[in-house]
């Protein structure tokens, strides 16, 4: 199969009248200023896909569902306790309903590849099912049923605070010690698909003891290590009453954190914690949509970027999913932090292709997979409109700047993942049947 764009992104930057070989599930050629050939299909402009390095599918089924003040103090706490209500009926059937409609417009936004911080382990009692990895298997049957590249992240989750509290009712589906957490590790990696990626999320230092973190580090392997870290202020102020240390600093000074680590948002550092993150090479995860959505914070991405900082973008509570989005939200939320404009890009450079390229390369490392547009990678990339009223007239990095800034729905035109094309004219090719059990299951949710 060939494919012809008028541009690409290629890893070795931007080239015009691009013919893409595809075999399989691999880019075998690529031919930079060839005419198209009879039978190539042709296209605008070709992007390699952004990886998604934080989900949580399930959470797609309730958004909306906590846009109502509760309190005066309303935040990510009082909102934890709606999602909490939310997910005490799911089936593994559900789930996979649910996520799937949520992986389905990840790949009509752009995403390619989603990292599944996947926490929903126990059935509504808070027993075992028989298979350790039941719900697991159902986040593998949405990711099959989309097509969308997955990265596994089983999460261990054992305690409501630091030091080790006991856990709370609404946790119960969480909860795993580190024996049954080593048994649903090895039954997830059974049920991977055939390039799928697993790695381990120790929930967060609320959730794991130090000694318990310590006991799971070992089953990640070479795989992806993802932790939330910083979220909330009150999260900061009690990981300080805990241990006298912030989390972020905690984490470097005991966790020996590297490249293989993605710390979910680290949205509340001192200029230390932010500097020593960089420094460690690991990727800052990003959700800035549902960070705002929340309430959480603003992420100090300028001193981070500038240190050299590597970050990626996810979509979290998935609230509204949208792969621009997420890297427009995080430029506009420094420029109403310091009321300037264009603050992450260097001066003279565009913000939308310096973001795309942090955001392609730190969310692959992320997921434990490449990125980029090259032979002999993965055939996983985006064609964006040409005839889009927002692209008219742009080439080069104004592409990025347009689609990430100003276009809206409907730039994305076609997606190919793995060399299989699940987005055609802007649909996902079984759009219309993984919305028709989404909506039949949601409903049946909240009748």
């Amino acid at each position: 199969m060939y494919l012809w764009f008028e541009s690409a992104l290629l890893t070795t930057g931007w080239a015009l009248d691009v013919r893409i070989g595809i075999a399989g599930n691999a880019i075998t050629s690529i031919e930079p200023g060839a005419p198209p050939r009879p039978g190539d299909a042709r296209h605008g402009v070709a992007l390699p896909g952004l990886c998604n390095v934080h989900s949580h599918g399930f959470q797609r089924g309730m958004a909306g569902l906590s846009e109502r003040r509760g309190r005066p103090d309303d935040d990510f706490w009082s909102w934890r306790e709606v999602m909490y209500r939310f997910l005490d009926r799911l089936t593994p059937d559900d789930i996979a309903a649910i996520t799937a409609q949520a992986y389905v417009e990840m790949l009509e936004s752009g995403f390619i590849r989603v990292g599944e911080f996947h926490y929903l382990h126990n059935d509504v009692d808070g027993g075992r099912y028989g298979d350790p990895a039941e719900t697991a298997g159902a986040i593998v049957v949405a990711a099959e049923a989309s097509g969308i590249g997955l990265t596994l992240l089983p999460v261990f989750y054992a305690h409501s605070d630091f030091g080790g509290a006991a856990p709370k009712q609404g946790q119960r589906r969480f909860l795993s010690d580190v024996e049954d957490f080593a048994r649903l590790v090895e039954a997830s990696r059974a049920k991977l698909p055939a390039d799928g990626v697993l790695g381990i999320a120790p929930h967060s230092l609320r959730a794991v003891t130090p000694d318990e973190l310590a006991a799971l580090l070992p089953l990640a392997g070479d795989g992806p290590v993802h932790i939330h870290a910083a979220e909330q202020v009150k999260e900061v102020e009690a990981c300080l009453a805990w241990s006298g240390a912030r989390p972020v600093e905690w984490l470097l000074d005991n966790a020996d954190v590297d490249p293989r680590w993605c710390l979910i948002h680290a949205t509340h550092l001192s200029d230390r914690e932010c500097d020593r993150l960089a420094s460690s090479k690991a990727v800052a995860g990003l959700c800035p949509v549902t960070e705002a959505n929340l309430g959480d914070g603003i992420f100090p991405a300028i001193r981070y970027l500038a240190s050299g900082g590597r970050i990626g973008v996810g979509t979290d509570s998935n609230i509204l999913i949208d792969a621009p989005g997420e890297i427009r939200a995080l430029e506009y939320s420094q420029r109403l932090a310091h009321r300037r404009r264009a603050l992450l890009a260097a001066e003279g450079a565009s913000v939308g292709r310096t973001l795309f390229d942090a955001a392609l390369a730190g969310g692959a490392q992320a997921l434990g997979v490449g990125g980029g547009l090259t032979v002999g990678s993965p055939a996983d990339l985006v064609a964006l409109d040409s005839d889009h009223p927002a692209l008219a007239g742009m080439a080069g990095d104004s592409v990025l700047d347009a689609w990430i800034f100003a276009a809206r729905h409907g730039a994305v035109h076609g997606v190919w993942r793995g060399g299989r094309q699940m987005v055609a004219n802007g649909r996902h090719i079984a759009a219309d049947a993984v919305a028709a059990r989404y909506r039949q299951t949601v409903a049946a949710l909240l009748a």
